[in-house]
């Protein structure tokens, strides 16, 4: 009996762990993604008040990196088409921040216990490091595509200008752009 106690237990606390391994149903539509998932919705808007960022803004952004899962992480890297060698980066959960960028975020905001793989962290740390670029690049936090090139080659890279000889990375925020002003849109039209 005492073992199969400990299983029981054991397998409860293993099925709470997968429930952001699955997108929402509704990508495409963010009054319908709002309402499937009101506790992202939530933490967006509170990043909205604390960070200026508005939730459209992070919307986009999210589903770009992450399609809104949890465990997302990068593509592994081979050698040769077949030999293994790591994944591209340590970029990890919803937001896809690298290791170093995320201890900067946790240092600066006092925010030790913060978790990749937790929406509201996800989205605190989006809207602090996008405020961050405003401050530093001048980039306007409504500026989804701005706000994009600055996330995915860092402040310095984007400062650099290395995002202008890589015709994907424009073609990708771009991309961010059109879905921002699709959610902003839908979101106004359903009252969020």
């Amino acid at each position: 009996m005492n073992k199969f106690l400990k299983l029981a237990i054991l397998l409860m606390v293993a099925s709470c762990g997968s429930g952001n391994s699955r997108a929402p149903k509704n990508l495409d539509n963010a009054c319908l993604l709002a309402r499937e998932k009101p506790q992202y919705f939530a933490a967006m808007k509170r990043t909205e008040s604390r960070w200026g960022v508005p939730v459209h803004v992070q919307m986009a952004t999210f589903h770009q990196e992450s399609k809104f899962i949890g465990t997302a992480k990068t593509p592994h890297r081979y050698a040769l088409g077949i030999i293994p060698l790591g994944r591209q980066s340590s970029a990890y959960g919803y937001s896809q921040a690298i290791d170093s960028t995320w201890r900067d975020y946790q240092k600066a905001t006092g925010r030790r216990s913060a978790n990749w793989a937790k929406f509201q962290d996800a989205s605190d740390f989006m809207g602090w490091y996008m405020d961050g670029s405003t401050r530093a690049l001048g980039i306007p936090k409504s500026d989804a595509r701005g706000q994009y090139l600055a996330y995915h080659e860092g402040r310095q890279g984007f400062a650099r200008g290395s995002h202008n000889s890589k015709g994907w990375l424009i073609a990708t925020a771009d991309k961010v752009q059109r879905r921002a002003n699709m959610y902003g849109a839908q979101l106004a039209s359903c009252g969020r």
